[in-house]
């Protein structure tokens, strides 16, 4: 049998094809938005591909309509109840988009989408009872198609589920986005006006192209929206980049950061780094003289990461070093700033702290350990080594605690390493930690080299060890030389 095709036919033709042609692209076009929400782009995908599989059903059981053969009924029945079906799951899965959009609490929502359901189950059962009484649509012996005395029931549980989204939107007028309210009332209205076109021209499919439209419209409202939403994130995010790199720079600069950092004086050399983990790390380390005879060296680690405890490590500096500048003994220096730390510390930060007063005429190292790592010391005898002491309570975690002094004796030559549990805590894409065992042994590799060239060596072996490894904690080194009167 020869296709013969009517102006009416050729319209339908079009209207799909173009049907066709427009779902495509906005499915191709949801796959690649990247910045397009997960849930909204699974969503688009889904309805854009069952309107798809819709208008292949129609399109297909168009062209077989008519043709003989027992398979082309068979193939007839299962087309048209896919076509019948499909429509359905669409109009569901648009009720089901604007029972979100309508922001509802959560019990509504439960029973909105219980009762879609329960809807859209019904209209399964009403196409599966229709296939051997055949009272929705049957085909004939020259397997034309024709609707059932009871046809509109293949629309009943369509339009009950319009029905809801009729209630919802008015019951809920207040919550949704206005451009996205107004393209609701579209879709809704859309296929009513093409049902009353087709009425004046029961040929013409208005049906499809009203479903496309209006589907079509609905997405480019939707992803409009949320292009705003990403460009205002973006422009946000552009934002707080900016101050997390302004805020980095002030912390760097609140650290002595000018090497050498005492040119004139020839009786010690002291080099420090801090690589934060984030924008801005809670690590810091602060060196300076007291007097001409005394410099104090302090490393500090603060509990959390971030803008928190990098706020935290700057009000601890400041204190340390008031405190240090008025020429108390290290233990005295951690009683009364832990003291000022914790008569207003509401958010319960604490910070581990070391600090050593240096006399530079003896090469006395008095120092005081609250909470930290131990220090490094290295002698020609034995190489770097471990100084193990017992440590102070943490600064910030108790009022009242009085701190323990401890006293080494450097001579020429002899250099103390400092650093925070970033350092042996440093960890590999398989969990293992860098270890304090393995920094040692990157400090004696070469024990003559200058305290920067030292601190490099250590970089370089936790870097090698870490590799690709994400950095978790911040990265925070000190060494001094005391070369001697």
């Amino acid at each position: 049998m020869d296709f013969v095709f009517s102006i009416a036919d050729l319209i339908n033709y079009l209207f799909i094809a173009a049907g066709i042609g427009v779902c495509t692209l906005c499915v191709l076009q949801i796959s690649r938005s990247s910045h397009i929400r997960v849930d909204a782009r699974k969503y688009f995908q889904i309805f854009f591909s069952l309107i798809l599989l819709y208008i292949t059903a129609h399109l297909a059981r168009d062209l077989m309509d008519g043709r003989g053969g027992a398979g082309i009924k068979v193939a007839l029945n299962i087309i048209t109840f896919v076509e019948v079906l499909t429509a359905g799951i669409m109009t569901h899965i648009m009720s089901l988009l604007v029972a979100y959009v309508c922001r509802m609490d959560k019990k509504a929502m439960k029973r909105v989408v219980v009762l879609l359901y329960a809807i859209l189950v019904l209209h399964a059962l009403i196409l599966v009872v229709d296939l051997p009484t055949h009272f929705v649509y049957f085909f004939d012996e020259t397997n034309v198609y024709h609707r059932g005395n009871l046809y509109l029931l293949s629309n009943l549980c369509p339009v009950l589920m319009m029905l809801v989204d009729v209630v919802l939107l008015i019951r809920y007028r207040k919550n949704p986005d206005k451009r996205i309210y107004i393209a609701f009332w579209i879709y809704i209205a859309a296929p009513v006006l093409a049902i009353i076109l087709q009425s004046f021209s029961k040929d013409v499919q208005f049906i499809i192209f009203a479903t496309v439209g209006a589907s079509v419209n609905m997405f480019s409202v939707i992803i409009a929206r949320q292009n705003e939403q990403y460009e205002k994130q973006q422009m946000e995010s552009s934002r707080l980049e900016a101050e997390l790199n302004m805020a980095s720079s002030i912390q760097a600069d609140m650290l002595p950061n000018i090497f050498p950092a005492f040119p004139d004086r020839t009786e010690f050399d002291i080099y420090a780094t801090m690589d934060p983990a984030k924008e801005v790390g809670g690590d810091f380390y602060d060196f300076f003289l007291v007097d001409d005879d005394h410099l104090c060296v302090v490393i500090a680690d603060v509990s959390g990461k971030g803008v928190p405890a990098a706020l935290f490590m700057m009000a601890t500096k400041i204190i340390l070093s008031n405190h240090a500048m008025t020429g108390k003994s290290p233990a005295k220096i951690l009683s009364d700033a832990n003291a000022a730390i914790c008569s207003n510390n509401r958010e319960e930060m604490f910070i581990t702290v070391w600090l050593g007063i240096l006399e530079i005429s003896t090469g006395t190292l008095t120092f005081a350990n609250a909470g930290h790592e131990d220090p490094v010391v290295y002698s020609s005898n034995e190489g770097f080594a471990l100084i193990k002491e017992k440590h102070g309570f943490v600064m910030g975690g108790m009022d009242g605690v009085n701190y323990k002094e401890s006293s080494i004796q450097l001579h020429k030559g002899a250099k103390v390493f400092l650093y925070t549990d970033g350092v042996p805590e440093a960890t590999n894409a398989e969990k293992q930690l860098f270890g304090v065992d393995r920094m040692i042994e990157a400090l004696n590799e070469n024990v003559k080299a200058s305290p920067e060239q030292i601190l490099k060596n250590v970089r370089a072996a936790v870097d090698g060890f870490v590799r690709d490894a994400e950095q978790f904690d911040d990265l925070t080194m000190v060494c001094i030389e005391y070369k001697g009167v």
